[in-house]
């Protein structure tokens, strides 16, 4: 999408003409202007120039933004908003100080009898010239009006600053025409008429309607400017310089000229420049700024640090990975700003009538003086009910229901690390009514941990696990990183481990302060010794929790089990019930087998399984599943990203500094499955603001319009334009006010509270038959799994095979199954097994 500045517009209708110009040219393919931002993203083949040019026709400016505003929605363009605020309040100051003694002759004098100085004193021709003189500097201070609003009518698309221009100038205008009926009168001495003409005079009402809408035009900046205050946060969090190391000496140079491979070191209490990794120190990193999460995070050596985030502790040096604009904060403002300058599809109902709203206003205006007139009311009060017509009328409100809210819904959801990549796609999010969750890294970690140590007869735990992670130390097995890390917790220090053996797959041995260890899989190792019945069947529960038992045994003797699983996220259980509180079917989809899914989802609380499904046959289920309503589907982004592309919404969990995932619709920064359901209540919060500002903007102008125009006034209700401009000045703030009411929501309200009323309820399984009807299955008996990551593995290599469709292995069963229209060459799939340090036994 490219981005242009748009300048000169000052309401929806001036947005809706701008849009039609541009999808005008030829290779256009999508244009979305925002009023909010005064931008415009642009989709297709056209040239800029062509784009630029039809704007310009359209009455507008626009220009390219640069590589500086790509970066981040340029600060110019945010600080716009603050410099508008100056500048209609300098008008308003001024407006006020003239409007005062221009009240004070035509409204308190006139109507409560207020004292005048000698020279106006009864002399009513100097008063009507005194009220044209200060209306005409009012008019004169607010001169952006007629010009904005004479401009658009003749570029016959009429704006919001016509209306303006269009009350007003028929008000000065009726009134200079009295006043020239006052002079005749004056002329002829007739008095009494002159005095009479006093009453007619609408000067200050042409000076009131300019003050009153500028004053609600500054209120409306000053609100707008605080819809985008999530975004100038980051861009003031921008770091300014880089300490770099440079001929082997440190030099600061400005945060943008790092260049990639260079190496900079960072203090504490510094800023972070880019992106980068830690080639040398400890330290303790706040990424709040990027993830909202406030606790520090250690980093070490081969640690990814982000731009923006602050160095805690200790000295680091690191190495320059992404820099410029590839940073992820630049990044995220990219993202923010890009969402900005697209459009919701609710907003398209507003657009449609933003676009013919102003014409149709000023032909009820036009009605209204024509149908007073025939009803034998006087010009004055004919005129009266039009002008007040014109001035009520707010297709500013209109105009800004949805981009606000949609702006103030991303600055909160980018303060707690949640990115929504469309106004779109924050739409859609608040719509969802199933959401499928990948099992591992979504709900799971991710990667095996110790879950359980059960130590035989003669044994203590901690001496359990010295011997095995004395003997895992030398391998590099997953399983075996597990047992590491778990002796690491405990500060458990692994012994040396001399004649060691690995049998890939089976199990491990080694001699230990003299001691012959084992290790292995419970089948594995009930072949190498005597197994305690009490062991055997802990083993069978724990495999039946979709956990992996390991067994050691020293000098022949069983020493204890060891179990492995990759366990839940802490807030799993959390976020799923908070899913379900808002009425949203949650749904976990994974390639692993029913047994293991259906312990994860015991212990997440997720009702309905779906197990055994391969990556692409993920996508079909998604399809499936949408025939029930809007889909989400949570994943990290790579291994899901058919899924996260074939769903309505899809979110990417844990994306980190790849944040630029195409697959996804949002990303969410930290792993936490919170995030998914904090995005979903955002959206619906956000939706909600918009229904309630588009129920404000349609019924305002809906009751407004006609009551302006006389419609009560057989009720003796008649409303003066100054009320109407009043009323029309406060309609836009009010939109915009309430916008910013999404600042106080909470996204992660409740989630604690939903964990502990988390559904305890069994969930369903149902295995995945993704297979075609053409295909056919070949079973592979193999030797040496004993874990789901050797299930991977072993599916991997099977897959790599020419003419492999589908593979699953199961360590349990010890085969793995493939699908296949053309049957593969047999030596290519026990080669592509044997690689991976499986033995293939026989193919059935």
């Amino acid at each position: 999408m490219q981005q242009y500045n748009v300048t000169g517009m000052s309401c929806a209708a001036c947005s809706a003409r701008v849009e039609k110009a541009v999808m005008k040219v030829e290779g256009v393919e999508s244009c979305a202007v925002s009023l909010l931002t005064n931008s415009m993203g642009v989709e297709g083949t056209a040239a800029a120039d062509a784009i630029i040019s039809a704007v310009e026709k359209a009455g507008y400016g626009a220009s390219l933004k640069g590589k500086e505003a790509k970066k981040a929605a340029s600060s110019d363009e945010l600080g716009s908003f603050d410099r508008e605020t100056e500048a209609l309040k300098r008008r308003l100051i001024s407006s006020i100080c003239v409007l005062v003694p221009l009240m004070y002759v035509s409204m308190g004098h006139m109507m409560w009898g207020w004292p005048l100085p000698g020279a106006l004193s009864g002399n009513h021709l100097a008063m009507g010239l005194f009220e044209l003189l200060l209306t005409v500097v009012i008019m004169v201070i607010n001169q952006r009006f007629f010009i904005s609003g004479f401009k658009s009518l003749i570029n016959r698309a009429p704006n919001m600053d016509a209306l303006v221009a269009l009350g007003s100038s028929a008000s000065f205008i009726w009134s200079v025409y009295v006043l020239f009926m006052m002079t005749d009168a004056v002329t002829r001495g007739d008095a009494a008429a002159a005095e009479g003409y006093m009453m007619s005079f609408y000067f200050e009402s042409a000076a009131m309607i300019l003050t009153l809408i500028t004053l609600g035009k500054m209120l409306e900046a000053r609100s707008k400017g605080k819809t985008t205050d999530a975004l100038k946060s980051l861009m003031r969090i921008s770091p300014k310089t880089a300490h770099v190391i440079r001929d082997g000496r440190e030099i600061t140079i400005p945060a943008e000229e790092v260049m990639r491979g260079d190496v900079f070191v960072v203090r504490p209490g510094e800023s972070i420049p880019v992106d980068g990794v830690v080639t040398d120190g400890r330290s303790a990193v706040n990424e709040s700024a990027l993830t909202g999460e406030s606790i520090p995070v250690d980093k070490s050596k081969g640690d990814s640090v982000s731009a923006a985030t602050i160095n805690q502790a200790g000295f680091i040096t690191c190495e320059a990975v992404r820099v410029g604009e590839d940073t992820t904060l630049s990044q995220i403002i990219k993202m923010m700003s890009e969402a900005a300058a697209t459009k919701a599809p609710i907003a398209k109902t507003a657009d449609r009538v933003s676009g013919i709203f102003v014409p149709a206003v000023i032909g009820i205006a036009i009605v209204t003086l024509t149908v007073w007139l025939v009803l034998g009311q006087s010009a004055g009060y004919a005129l009266s009910r039009a002008i007040s017509v014109l001035v009520i009328s707010c297709p500013c409100a209109l105009g800004l229901a949805t981009p606000v809210a949609i702006m103030v819904g991303s600055g909160v959801g980018a303060r707690h690390g949640i990115l929504y990549k469309t106004a779109a796609s924050l739409e859609e999010t608040g719509r969802i009514k199933t959401v499928v969750l990948d099992k591992t890294g979504t709900v799971t970690k991710g990667e095996p941990t110790v879950t359980d140590i059960i130590p035989a007869q003669g044994f203590t735990e901690d001496g359990l696990l010295k011997l095995a992670a004395s003997l895992e130390a030398k391998s590099e097995h997953p399983l075996a990183r597990a047992v590491m890390l778990a002796a690491d917790a405990k500060g458990i220090a692994a012994a040396d481990a001399g004649d060691f053996t690995a049998l890939v797959g089976n199990g491990l041995s080694g001699m230990v302060s003299g001691a012959r260890i084992e290790g292995g899989s419970m089948k594995y190792m009930a072949g190498r010794i005597d197994v305690p019945t009490g062991l055997k069947a802990r083993a069978e529960e724990l495999a039946a929790s979709g956990k992996t038992p390991m067994l050691f045994s020293k000098e022949g003797r069983a020493a204890g089990i060891i179990a492995v699983s990759d366990v839940i996220k802490e807030d799993s259980p959390g976020a799923v019930s908070a899913l379900k509180s808002m009425g949203v079917r949650v749904v976990m989809l994974t390639g692993d087998n029913e047994l293991t899914a259906a312990a994860i989802g015991r212990e997440a609380g997720v009702s309905e399984i779906i197990a055994g499904v391969l990556p692409d046959g993920k996508a079909h289920e998604i399809r499936r599943l949408k025939a029930d309503g809007k889909t989400a589907m949570v994943g990290d982004g790579i291994n899901d990203a058919p899924a996260l592309i074939e769903a309505d919404v899809g979110l990417a969990i844990g994306a980190g500094a790849d944040i630029a995932l195409d697959a996804a619709d949002v990303v969410l920064m930290k792993s936490s499955l919170s995030d998914a359901a904090a995005a979903i209540a955002l959206s619906r919060a956000a939706l909600r603001t918009i229904h309630q500002n588009l129920f404000w903007a349609f019924i305002y102008n809906v009751i407004g319009i006609p009551i302006a125009a006389g419609a009560l006034s057989g009720f003796g209700i008649h409303l003066n334009p100054m009320i109407a401009a009043a009323a029309m000045s406060l309609s836009s703030f009010c939109v915009v006010s309430n916008a910013l009411r999404l600042n106080l929501f909470k996204p992660y309200a409740g989630i604690a509270d939903a964990k502990a009323k988390s559904a305890q309820s069994e969930p369903k399984t149902a295995a995945a038959d993704i297979a075609k009807p053409e295909t056919r299955r070949m079973t592979i008996n193999i030797d040496g799994m004993m874990c789901e990551h050797c299930e991977r593995r072993v599916e991997r290599a099977l897959m790599s095979v020419d003419g492999v469709i589908s593979a699953k292995a199961n360590h349990e069963a010890d085969r793995a199954v493939i699908e296949f229209e053309a049957e593969p060459d047999r030596k290519l799939l026990k080669q592509a097994v044997e690689e991976e340090d499986y033995a293939v036994l026989s193919f059935e």
